[in-house]
């Protein structure tokens, strides 16, 4: 199958070289340098987004936030272009435009609209699991969209990930991922809290981490942003200003459906402590600075 790929990132270049691993050819447009990775592999580097899309049949976006997906879709020698120009190859095929990237829900169903006034399909498949889940193909994708046009894309999806699901319609997708960054940034605030305490009162937060693994607060933040708090390994897997971003989208549905997020608007404000800190390209398991600072004591071993 020919596929588009743009957007080549720290979760879109794995994400593409298992669809290149998986046999079919790719045409690829990023907005930076090549990566190496996918410069030595069979896909086609395109110079427009236009350009891929005249060329694939299926279209994948990975790009940071929804002004970027606009841009690529709509924007000079965009998607849209492309759709313009004529139809997709093979007789009578409508194209699929899938937008993995974590964007505004109520942005994601205008686009889906525009898109499909256009002649094609739009599913929207944000993911979790970050740079380690895009390598091993292990990432979780929430889909929003249309079943029978989903079912088309399933197959590509699962060489990406393992637990996918169909949630509702266009904008499903992203609401899913919103609602999924608020439970991580929450757990990741709890979890640096927790540490924290723990280091401030004189015990040794790895001991103290070794021992909740074993009990009912165990969890995957734990395990994992735990240990980097613990070992002050803050290379970015996702970065703050990325989970910032989607913290912003939380709270600007909240607004727009009247409701109140507290807990959300708390982690929201110690991750924009960090970014003012010059901490916004450091993993977010980083949120722990923010507290730190507040206490004046650093979580160490």
């Amino acid at each position: 199958m020919k596929i588009g790929f743009i957007g080549l990132g720290i979760m879109g270049t794995p994400m593409a070289l298992q669809l290149v691993s998986a046999g079919h050819q790719l045409f690829v447009n990023t907005a930076g340098p090549l990566p190496e990775a996918i410069a030595a592999s069979t896909a086609q580097s395109c110079a427009s987004a236009a350009e891929v899309t005249a060329h694939a049949d299926i279209i994948f976006t990975m790009v940071p936030d929804t002004p970027d997906v606009e841009a690529v879709l709509f924007g000079a020698n965009g998607v849209a272009d492309g759709l313009r120009a004529g139809g997709a190859p093979g007789s009578g095929t409508r194209k699929i435009i899938v937008d993995m990237s974590s964007i505004s829900p109520m942005a994601t169903k205008t686009f889906a609209k525009k898109v499909n006034a256009l002649g094609a399909d739009y599913i929207d498949a944000p993911v979790s699991g970050g740079e380690v889940g895009a390598k091993a193909a292990s990432l979780t994708i929430m889909c929003g969209g249309d079943e029978a046009v989903f079912e088309k894309v399933r197959p590509l999806l699962e060489k990406m990930g393992k637990n996918i699901t169909l949630v509702g319609g266009n904008g499903d997708g992203q609401t899913t991922k919103v609602a999924n960054q608020i439970i991580v940034a929450l757990n990741i605030a709890a979890v640096g809290e927790a540490l924290l305490f723990a280091s401030k009162a004189g015990a040794d937060p790895a001991k103290v981490r070794q021992a909740l693994m074993g009990g009912f607060a165990s969890s995957r933040i734990l395990e994992v942003h735990g240990e980097r708090m613990i070992k002050r390994t803050f290379a970015p897997g996702f970065r703050i200003r990325l989970h910032q971003k989607d913290l912003g989208l939380a709270m600007q549905g909240a607004r727009e459906l009247g409701l109140s997020l507290p807990q959300t608007a708390g982690a929201a404000q110690l991750m924009q402590a960090c970014a003012a800190n010059g901490m916004a390209d450091l993993d977010h398991s980083a949120l722990v600075k923010a507290l730190e600072l507040m206490a004046g004591h650093e979580v160490a071993a």
